[in-house]
Parts: structure tokens; C-alpha cells; sequence
């Protein structure tokens, strides 16, 4: 039986506090899992210093080369788990087994995380708006003849991990380049990707103590939040809603991302039906990124046939098979509390399930022990309707019909906005907007993400902060310093 260690500053730690995780399919275990109380969380954490000063000691160009290098130990090497070797194979269908994902789709995410990490110099430009990262390693520098100083704002980064979707945990990989240890929690289902990031940078040359990874209870989640100065944190709304006003903690939360056409282009809706169905179907459907939502001013019925009969043609299938497209939930009973959901708020006037009167099968599908939920489009007249602003771990999207002059006023809180559109005056409102974090202009897929930019909040802002500075000592500032950051 694989026993997945906790890691104390990269040492493995054998709990007799053990988790098992089952295959979704069988039932049959994987592999137990130890578990880090909050008590032992709170002891390592005292030494996040001493962490610190060791990536401190490297450089920010070294520090990438190494990332390059990870990557591909990640996408291609034999790795440790425990005491066992991990082949990417074997990564592929564990993550599988255990969060119901097709192997398909974690091959993807599998490349989408060597991408990462092979052109994190690209993200961590983008992330710096071009900052000389020398002065990173100096903390302080000149730059277009401006004296620069940044300082970090915390010795360790937290990270409250999830189980949705591997390709997420991209988000925190620069945290390493920029010289911040990492506290991993797990999401219960999904070890297994912080588990082998962690190893393919260890195998590249990362020092062991820049990682920790605790899989535990909540309140080992809880002690990780209140004793790191900064993390990240990746749940539901229940989940999350604590946390959302504390400063030092940079929220990861629904995405609620849409596709919008403006009146313009909803006259001819046609063209752009690839961009939207990619949009809600990516991926499984399992990400912030996806849209839930297409919001248009007319031809909003006709909109929602033609996804609904597109959706329609999907079917559950085994995870192996290389045509799946769908996840399954590892627990039967949140498909069918969510088909529930659905289905309650249905009742409530405004919305109609275009799709169930073209699919063969219900929305809920059973093969053996797993679940899956086929993809649901549902027309909502009224923007207020509780499904037009809903999200959901599967392919869901509401078609939601509203006059260009009142869509932003009825929008919400939205992480990505696809907005096709040629009116100047409604794209000069967009790029006003408060409510949309990333817009994207044009016919791109709330999937598509641009490395180089942000994706929800910017991590390098969340772990350092530039000081006023200036100083009269002319030879920190020589070409020479500048360059080489010594």
C-alpha cells in the first residue's frame, strides 16, 4: 500500500493519523495518506525563518533555471512517493482514481503545469510588470533611473489546496522563484500533484526546507491560515467565507466567469457558438474558469438550443476512455445533491432546463459506484433567477437575456469575462467595470489564460511590498551593482 508522507521542511513524516483514499470506481484503497495536526503545523511554523533564509541565499535566475528543470521531472521523470517511485503514468491514473477526473484531462493538466513551470520567467514578468529581478535578490535596485526597494511580507506562503482540478495548482508555483517557502494543505482527494510538484523541484535542486505539506483536518487548514502573514486559499463559498476580508489571505474562490455578447454581436450568434461551448465544457468543466454563464441581450432561446442540443451528444464514460469528458464525483451524493439544487430552482419561475427534453438520459447518470452529471443549459428570462448567477463542478451554464443597458448593472461579481463586441462606448464600460477581474476582448475562452498575467489577484503584490526609498550612497546604484544585483 502507497503511504504518502506528511513533509516537515521536505522530511518525510510517517502519522500513525492516516487517511485512506479509495478509487472512485471500486472502492478498493489507493494509498493511505498521514495526517499533520494542528499542533505540529504550529511547531514548524515557528521555524518559517529559517526557511526563508535558505531561497533567500539563491538567486531569482538560478531559481528559474531550476524551474525549468522541474518541469520536466514533473511531465517525465520516476519520482519518490513515499516510500515507493511514482512514474507519470502512475500519476495520471492515481489522480484519477481518487478524484474521478478522466486520464484524459489529467494528461493535459499534467502539460499545463510543465508549461508552467517551463516558462515561469515569462509568469514572473508578467506577475512584476517587468521588474529587473535582480533587485529582488539585493532588495533594492535602479530601474529606468528609478531607485526601487521591495521587501516580503512573510516568511512562508500557506496554501488551502483543492480537489477540482490539478492545472489550479500552476497558481502557486511562483511562489518558489520569488524566494517564499511553501506550506501545502492538500485538498482529501487530490494529493498527489503538490506531492510530486514538490519532488520534481527537490530532484531539480530546490533546498528540502522550502517545502512543507500537511495534509489534515480543517483545523490544520485554520492554523495554517492564522500563522503564515500570507496565503492562498482555494474552496467553495461556505468554505471561504470566513476568510474573505482578511487581508493576508488572497481568496480563490466561484469564479462565476461569462460569456457576453454585445448587442451587436448577438445578432449573429452563429459564429462565436464554438467559443462558448468551449468555454462551459473545458476541462470537464471543473474550473473558476469556465463560464457558468452567457449573457446576452436577444436570441438568448436560440443561444441556449443550440448549446443545449451540442451538450446533448455528451455521455458519461469510463475514466480510461480516451474520448471522456466528463468528471465523475468520487462521492455519489454531491452529484445528486447538486442535481437537487438544480432541480428545486427550476421551480422558481424564469428559468427552463433547455437540455432535458433533448438528452436520452437524465441530468444524474450512475456507472457502478461513480456519478456523473451530463452537461445542463438552462434560458433565464430574469437576471435576478437564482440559476443565472449559479456555478456548479460540472458543465452548467444559464443563458441569461438582459438589455445591454441594465447587463452590468445585473452582472455580479465575475473572475472572467469573455466579451465579444465592436461598440466602443460598451467596451469603455466593461474596462470600468468593478465586477470583472480578467477580460478578455474578443473571441477567447474564459479558459484560455494568458501565464504572463495575472489570474486572479497577482501573487508577487501578495508576497512583497515596495518601500519609499531613496538613498546618497552612489555606489549601490552603479551600472555594475544594478546588473548582476551583487
Amino acid at each position: 500500500m502507497i503511504h504518502i508522507p506528511v513533509l516537515r521542511a521536505g522530511k518525510p513524516y510517517y502519522s500513525l493519523d492516516t487517511v485512506t483514499l479509495t478509487h472512485f470506481e471500486t472502492g478498493e484503497p489507493v494509498a493511505v495518506i498521514s495526517q499533520a495536526n494542528p499542533g505540529l503545523i504550529a511547531h514548524d511554523l515557528n521555524r518559517a525563518e529559517e526557511c526563508k533564509q535558505v531561497l533567500d541565499r539563491m538567486t531569482v535566475k538560478d531559481l528559474l533555471k531550476i524551474c525549468g528543470t522541474a518541469g520536466k521531472h514533473f511531465a517525465e521523470s520516476n519520482l519518490p512517493l513515499g516510500e515507493n517511485q511514482q512514474t507519470p503514468e502512475d500519476y495520471i491514473k492515481q489522480i484519477s482514481a481518487t478524484t474521478g477526473m478522466p486520464q484524459a484531462l489529467c494528461r493535459r493538466n499534467l502539460e499545463k503545469i510543465r508549461f508552467v513551470l517551463e516558462n515561469m520567467e515569462e509568469v514572473l514578468t508578467g506577475l512584476t510588470r517587468g521588474l529587473d529581478f535582480a533587485i529582488l535578490d539585493r532588495g533594492f535596485g535602479t530601474q529606468e533611473n528609478r531607485a526601487l526597494s521591495f521587501f516580503p511580507q512573510t516568511n512562508i506562503l500557506g496554501a488551502i489546496l483543492p480537489n477540482n482540478s490539478p492545472g489550479v495548482h500552476s497558481l502557486w508555483l511562483p511562489a518558489i522563484p520569488l524566494k517564499v517557502p511553501l506550506a501545502l494543505r492538500p485538498g482529501r482527494e487530490e494529493p498527489w500533484t503538490p506531492f510530486r510538484i514538490v519532488q520534481a523541484f527537490l530532484k531539480a535542486g530546490i533546498p528540502p526546507q522550502a517545502f512543507s505539506f500537511y495534509p489534515s483536518s480543517y483545523a490544520g487548514a485554520s492554523e495554517i491560515l492564522m500563522r503564515t502573514d500570507r496565503s492562498v486559499f482555494f474552496g467553495d463559498s461556505s468554505s471561504i467565507s470566513a476568510w474573505k476580508n482578511d487581508p493576508k489571505v488572497q481568496i480563490h474562490g466561484p469564479g462565476w466567469s461569462k460569456v457576453i455578447l454585445g448587442a451587436d454581436a448577438a445578432e449573429h450568434w452563429e459564429q462565436y457558438i464554438d467559443v462558448i461551448a468551449t468555454s462551459i465544457l473545458e476541462n470537464g468543466g471543473r474550473s473558476c474558469l469556465n463560464a457558468s454563464g452567457v449573457w446576452v441581450s436577444s436570441h438568448g432561446r436560440e443561444i441556449a438550443e443550440a448549446l443545449a442540443k451540442r451538450f446533448a451528444k455528451i455521455e458519461a464514460r469510463k475514466s480510461d476512455d480516451p474520448e471522456a469528458s466528463l468528471a465523475a464525483f468520487s462521492n455519489p451524493r454531491t452529484a445528486e445533491r447538486i442535481s437537487a439544487i438544480i432541480d428545486s430552482q427550476l421551480k422558481i419561475e424564469g428559468a427552463e432546463d433547455v437540455t432535458k427534453r433533448l438528452r436520452i438520459k437524465d441530468r444524474l447518470v450512475k456507472l457502478g459506484r461513480s456519478a456523473y452529471l451530463l452537461p445542463t443549459i438552462v434560458y433565464c428570462t430574469d437576471p435576478a433567477h437564482p440559476l443565472a448567477n449559479s456555478e456548479f463542478l460540472f458543465p452548467f451554464a444559464a443563458v441569461v437575456e438582459v438589455p445591454q443597458n441594465e447587463l452590468l448593472k445585473q452582472l455580479g461579481p465575475t473572475l472572467v469575462a469573455t466579451v465579444i463586441t465592436e461598440d466602443p462606448e460598451f467596451t469603455r464600460e466593461l474596462l470600468a467595470s468593478r465586477q470583472i477581474e480578467r477580460l478578455n476582448l474578443g473571441v477567447i475562452p474564459t479558459s484560455r489564460i494568458s501565464w504572463n498575467q495575472p489570474h486572479e489577484g497577482n501573487l508577487f503584490e501578495h508576497l512583497y511590498k515596495q518601500r519609499a526609498f531613496q538613498s546618497r550612497l552612489a555606489p549601490l546604484f552603479s551600472p555594475e551593482v544594478s546588473a548582476t544585483g551583487r
